[in-house]
């Protein structure tokens, strides 16, 4: 054989056995990276190849499937109600991708979740029928927030205190999730995204907002837990007016009549007097405070419901000034309608915060549970007086304060307002807050719900926590009792 021929075949060899080795490392170790990449055209075809599993409210599912035509998308998804789930399942979108609980779950949901194979599945890769997610929403309490928030722009959630089942969870203006779950809807795509009112957010748990005084209830439990106060009715030697620490401004409160001097956290909580927190979070430092809100939640980064919340927060590295600010629930305090209704929950239930939850368990085809959310998984936040203390306090505001609209017939009902300040110098519309509780007088079922609304169309003089909040949680609260 000449030296030409032998190196060409030997040239060629190299080739062969780079193809070779090229080959095996594809197959050997990118074929997963590969198929599961999401420009894989495949993966979309096979997630959509057949009916998709549910996502369940109390037995019956709000979600289905509709067969296509003219698409290699066999099946895209549908919605009972739409709107009034969105803020539950989000949306499923063979476009725009899946969001919430569709997002979480899709692979349970369109039947290519390895749990869901037995074992010649797994080797023939066979698409296995679908799961479903089960999850913890009360319908009757989701409707009644959903409908008494109406024409509203905020938020609505309910908790049950004793095992932290989120029963509601609402945001609105709300949409219709099947309006943009096929391939051929943009319009209806850019219209959601164009609308300055921002549907698509779930402000129920990822719109983070001033909470106004509804963050008293976390400076009354610190100043409690911390000594600062014997009891809710000690009084507390606080100033009316009062003089914000090191400068010459005057923190006054919403009525000048309140009889806010010198008030107890029980009268202060009543007339909302800003005096007192304020003083009581520059009286208790901002690491006390900051200490206290993190036991409710604040500044968790990772808060999930499945679906992950907005943080919560209470900042540092403030000055005395702006502490005082925090103390009413301002200057840069932020929280999630789901953060406050924690606060209410942890109170009701004794001090004692049910991690919150709105799936009960994800199953399989059979229903046979792939994985559980357990109820009544407890951390102690305040103590079991404390709680009973300030519950004591949130009934003198529904019973005799400014909280007068959340009150229910033969029940107990106890609640916070909040009127928080929007914009520079308080330019924009204010939010009207309210969080609050309530327990069925027989000792049957109890509710925690808190309420945001961003904006009712309502004159800026009429905007108030009891006004627009407080009757939206006392349909929601009533409807989560006589369930």
């Amino acid at each position: 054989m000449n030296r030409t021929i032998r190196r060409t075949s030997v040239f060629c060899l190299l080739l062969v056995l780079a193809l070779l080795m090229r080959a095996t490392w594809v197959q050997a170790y990118q074929a997963k990276a590969l198929a599961d990449d999401d420009r894989n055209r495949r993966n979309t075809i096979a997630q959509y190849a057949q009916p998709l599993g549910d996502i369940i409210v109390a037995g019956s599912p709000v979600t289905g499937s509709k067969r296509t035509v003219g698409s290699d998308l066999a099946y895209k998804r549908t919605y009972k109600q739409g709107e009034l789930y969105a803020a539950v399942t989000g949306y499923g979108s063979q476009a725009y991708r899946s969001t919430q609980l569709e997002g979480i779950y899709s692979h349970v949901l369109d039947g290519t979740d390895d749990r869901l194979k037995n074992p010649l599945g797994a080797l023939t890769r066979k698409q296995e029928e679908p799961g479903d997610v089960l999850t913890t929403i009360d319908p009757d309490v989701q409707k009644a927030a959903y409908e008494a928030l109406g024409d509203d722009k905020g938020a609505a959630v309910a908790i049950d205190p004793a095992t932290g089942r989120i029963l509601a969870m609402v945001s609105t203006p709300s949409y219709d999730p099947s309006t943009i779950s096929g391939t051929t809807d943009g319009t209806a795509w850019k219209k959601l995204q164009a609308d300055p009112d921002m549907p698509l957010i779930n402000r129920a748990m990822r719109q983070p907002l001033a909470p106004g005084s509804t963050f008293k209830l976390v400076v009354a439990a610190a100043a409690l837990e911390n000594g600062l106060y014997g009891s809710v009715d000690t009084p507390t030697d606080s100033p009316n007016p009062y003089t914000l620490p090191d400068t010459s401004t005057v923190l006054r409160n919403e009525s000048a009549t309140a009889p806010c001097e010198n008030a107890t956290l029980r009268v202060a909580l009543q007339y909302s007097c800003n005096n007192v927190f304020a003083k009581a979070a520059v009286d208790l430092g901002q690491g006390k405070v900051r200490a206290m809100a993190e036991k409710f939640g604040f500044n968790t980064e990772k808060l999930d419901v499945p679906v992950r919340a907005s943080k919560s927060v209470y900042p540092t590295g403030m000055d005395r000034p702006q502490t005082a600010l925090t103390g009413i629930g301002q200057f840069e305090v932020t929280a999630t309608p789901l953060q406050m209704a924690m606060v209410s929950a942890a109170l009701a239930n004794g001090g004692e915060l049910a991690a919150p939850h709105m799936v009960s368990s994800v199953t399989d085809g059979d229903g046979d549970p792939l994985q559980e959310y357990p109820d009544g998984d407890t951390r102690r936040v305040v103590s079991a007086s404390t709680a009973e203390q300030l519950r004591s306090a949130m009934v003198t505001v529904v019973e005799e304060g400014t909280g007068t609209n959340a009150r229910i017939a033969g029940a107990e009902v106890g609640g916070k307002t909040g009127t928080a300040q929007n914009g520079v110098g308080n330019s924009n519309t204010p939010y009207a807050w309210f969080t609050s509780y309530a327990k069925d007088r027989s000792g049957g079922k109890g509710v925690a719900v808190a309420v945001v609304v961003e904006d009712s169309g309502a004159a800026r003089s009429e905007v108030s926590g009891n006004g627009l909040a407080a009757p939206i949680a006392q349909k929601t609260m009533k409807a989560a009792l006589a369930g």
